[in-house]
């Protein structure tokens, strides 16, 4: 060692948190208590489907759900995520990863990143518990009227709730004999 104290870097937590998830959660934590700083930041991305929370509710709901962790900070960007990362002076990329598949698609994405911007990325395995937690699965299980208290914090079931009650009921489809 040269004796210098090593101070670590910030950390960029990308994602489009459509809604943020228990899962998302525990990767904020865990990163967390690694770095001095993590932005969890917000993507818009036009290639996506429309989603269902709008872009400041997303980012409320991240602010409520994190407002526990005191060096965790919500932004939101457009545009490449390696040009994003550098002007917020991310020092790594931190992704979740549950599955074997999402190593597979992250692995090329965080080359590209790193050959964008020389800023590294950061795998966090997920707790198993959550391995199967994905955003999309939580809206469909719920607007299906499934339970999802055990995979999104308390301040996203509340917003979830609202914007189900606020959504008018579609007609039911009439069948043919």
């Amino acid at each position: 060692m040269n004796g210098k104290a090593h101070v670590s870097p910030s950390a960029i937590y990308p994602g489009s948190f459509d809604p943020l998830t228990l899962g998302h959660l525990d990767v904020i934590e865990r990163a967390a208590a690694v770095f001095p700083r993590v932005l969890v930041a917000v993507v818009v991305n036009p290639q996506k489907r429309e989603p269902l929370f709008t872009l400041e509710e997303r980012k409320q709901m991240i602010l409520s759900a994190t407002k526990h962790i005191g060096n965790v900070d919500v932004a939101d960007f457009r545009g490449l995520l390696a040009d994003f990362a550098k002007s917020a002076g991310a020092g790594v990329i931190v992704k979740g990863l549950r599955v074997v598949s999402d190593f597979e698609n992250e692995m090329s994405t965080a080359l590209m990143n790193r050959s964008l911007s020389g800023i590294d990325t950061v795998f966090v395995p997920s707790d198993p518990k959550y391995s199967f937690v994905s955003s999309s699965l939580v809206k469909e299980v719920f607007f299906l009227g499934g339970e999802i208290d055990a995979y999104v914090p308390e301040a996203v079931l509340h917003v979830m709730r609202a914007k189900r009650a606020n959504l008018r009921p579609t007609e039911p489809s009439e069948e043919k004999s």
